[in-house]
């Protein structure tokens, strides 16, 4: 008989059939009446009996031998995949099937210490229940405690568990615990029992069960790290996604270079001001990212790689060839790791171009509108139209200015026109008067409006007397030719005020007949002489002094004009 030693079943089974074939020719040569040799029946017998016990011992290797190959397939799948959870359910339908236990449980300790089912499995390969879970604890908390195996083949008879309720409450009889350990700490057990039969569990199983533990707790850790690697990188992957989308939103420019001032990064706004793609910047030296101002910041950025130090608020004007004339703001400072040591210098850019033009139309504006009276404007609030408001209007033209004109060049007509009439706008922009217009040698503005001022006329009279004082001055500083004379007229009334035009151009003024009758009463002025109409005197006539005018009869007006000369403030 050739024997297949490929495996120990198969020799079992071969060492069977032989042991049977020398059983069944005994028995036949005891059943004949022929005298056999002595010891020849015995020997067979014997020859019997010793392949009964190689058959035994090649069955107990045969157990064996199924439970390494188990070992190294459950060693396979634990090692397949870090994702445990899935795992640890196929090895344990193969630890309850190989130890022939009713269930098996896998605990692990929680956040707490505490010691919670991750899988339960019962011998028909189904997830157990809550309800279905009771287990000795006092078998777990032993093996907890002292960190080894514990078997038991009957519960109900084992000194070491006599008296626990559990054991008897809940019917337990076979119970196989083992520990759980990476690097000597015990993160958790695994627990095997038979509610039915005793003494099924032997230290064959107890072997098995804690060889399998040993893979069971690398596995389990190396998930328990991979999890955690997972959850940190989606954390950094979030603050990184995070950091980027702020990045992008700064509407700073912002640009950092290494330590060989080559360019490592650009946001957005940076691309937007510098007019250039990333793609040109990224990698290039910064003398070339820069190039419209490398010459002039060039000492600066010298200057923090000396002293490692920032260097703040550098402002340049270049002309790009694409957008004309800009104004930039630099910020730089030196870049450093968590360490603190300079890894290059990180450059903050403002494009101020667009604020410098907004500020250089609010001085213009500045200069027609009291900055009072700005501060108080809504933007949101304007709108074409115009709302009736009363006001007090000034209107005030140079005398004699055509006559000089004749015999000046043009440059210093302008100068000394620019002289008169900035004396005139500071003296109404001193008492937060609203200037509409400048019309050739001449002034309009007006008080009250946008914003309410109960004494208006009175800040129109005290506009007025400053003009005749800067004039004054102006006669100390000009030249003989260049004394020229004011005449101013004063109206107090209602008009329409609001933005007259289009979106496009938009005009702040004041339409109405008072506003005529200013005008009027201006022309109809002598030198140097400020007239009131009498609207505007009766509400100012307890703080002026004033001479009686003939009554003015006036274009555009079928009746004579009351008007009174303003001399000046009376004293209190």
């Amino acid at each position: 008989m050739e024997f297949d030693k490929t495996r120990p079943a198969a020799l079992a089974e071969q060492m069977t059939a032989l042991r049977v074939s020398i059983q069944k020719t005994r028995l036949a040569l005891q059943a004949t009446r022929y005298e056999f040799p002595t010891g020849a029946i015995e020997g067979l017998s014997q020859t019997e009996s010793a392949l009964d016990r190689i058959t035994k011992a090649i069955g107990e290797t045969e157990t064996q031998f199924r439970h390494m190959l188990a070992l190294t397939d459950i060693g396979k799948v634990v090692n397949s995949t870090l994702e445990i959870d899935e795992v640890l359910r196929i090895v344990m339908d193969n630890i309850v099937g190989l130890s022939r236990a009713e269930r098996g449980f896998l605990m692990l300790k929680d956040e707490n210490g505490n010691l919670v089912p991750n899988v339960a499995r019962n011998w028909e390969k189904e997830s157990i229940n809550s309800t279905e879970a009771a287990v000795s604890r006092t078998v777990i908390q032993k093996v907890v405690e002292t960190g080894e195996a514990i078997l038991t083949t009957n519960a109900q008879e084992d000194p070491r568990l006599s008296g626990q309720e559990s054991i008897i409450a809940f019917n337990l009889r076979s119970i196989l615990c083992v520990p759980l350990k990476v690097k000597n700490d015990l993160i958790g057990v695994i627990y095997a029992d038979n509610r039915i039969r005793s003494g099924i569990f032997t230290e064959t199983e107890r072997d098995l069960l804690s060889a399998f533990a040993n893979q069971a707790a690398v596995a389990i850790d190396n998930a328990r790290l991979f999890s955690s690697l997972k959850k940190t990188l989606a954390e950094v992957t979030a603050l990184k996604n995070l950091m980027e989308n702020v990045f992008a939103s700064i509407t700073s420019g912002v640009i950092t270079t290494d330590v060989q001032e080559q360019v490592t990064l650009a946001n957005r706004a940076a691309e937007s001001i510098l007019g250039r793609a990333a793609a040109d910047l990224l990698g290039h030296n910064l003398d070339e990212a820069l190039a419209a101002v490398s010459e002039g910041i060039r000492p600066h950025i010298a200057s923090v790689r000396q002293t490692d130090s920032a260097v703040m608020d550098l402002e340049f004007s270049p002309t790009l060839p694409t957008r004309g004339h800009v104004d930039w703001r630099f910020n730089l400072s030196p870049l450093k790791d968590e360490s603190k040591k300079t890894q290059g210098i990180a450059i903050v850019l403002d494009d101020l171009t667009e604020r410098k033009h907004l500020e250089a139309q609010r001085k213009l504006f500045e200069r027609m509108v009291s900055p009072a009276v700005i501060n108080q404007l809504d933007p949101n609030k304007l709108q074409l139209g115009g709302k009736r408001a009363e006001i007090t209007t000034i209107f005030a033209d140079i005398r004699g200015f055509t006559t000089f004109s004749e015999k000046q060049s043009p440059e210093k007509l302008v100068a000394i026109l620019n002289r008169y009439l900035a004396a005139m706008a500071e003296a109404v922009l001193a008492q937060e008067g609203t200037i509409d217009k400048f019309m050739g040698d001449a002034i309009m503005a007006w008080f009250n409006a946008p914003i309410p001022q109960p004494d208006h006329t009175l800040r129109a009279v005290r506009a007025a007397l400053a003009i005749r004082a800067s004039v004054e001055n102006l006669y100390t500083e000009l030249p003989p030719e260049a004394h020229l004379a004011f005449g101013a007229g004063i109206h107090t009334g209602e008009a329409v005020l609001g933005l007259i035009g289009t979106e496009k151009r938009l005009e702040y003024t004041a339409i109405s007949d008072s506003v005529n009758t200013a005008k009027r009463i201006q022309e109809n002025s002598a030198r140097n002489q400020i007239l009131l109409s009498r609207d505007a005197y009766e509400r100012v006539k307890d703080q002026v002094n004033v001479n009686p005018v003939v009554p003015m009869s006036v274009k555009g007006k079928t009746q004579p004009l009351e008007v009174y000369e303003l001399v000046g403030l009376k004293r209190r």
